[in-house]
């Protein structure tokens, strides 16, 4: 329902570094990530809750895309109908 739209997308040496605007309905704008096959490597939340968007990202960093999607897909925050951790899932889907 609220999507994500990708800014950019790069490959360099196997890394890819790609960036996309969140929908406007939550606290972050945009979201910054780098993978490596199916491995998330870092991910970047610019704007919203700092500690919660850095705790998210790191908790992120290492794992599966597939399995990272699954815990956060269709979290709401506060009857929005989204949430930073559903725009990232929405974004690891558009890889």
């Amino acid at each position: 329902m609220y999507h994500v739209t990708q800014l950019s997308d790069t490959t360099t040496d196997g890394i890819r570094c790609t960036s996309f605007a969140t929908c406007g309905k939550t606290c972050s704008t945009r979201i910054n990530l780098e993978t490596e096959g199916d491995t998330i490597r870092r991910v970047e939340i610019v704007k919203g809750c700092d500690g919660n968007t850095k705790g998210l990202a790191r908790l992120c960093e290492g794992r599966k895309i597939a399995d990272v999607i699954g815990l956060l897909e269709g979290i709401d925050c506060k009857g929005r109908g989204t949430s930073c951790p559903d725009q990232l899932a929405k974004a690891l889907k558009e890889l």
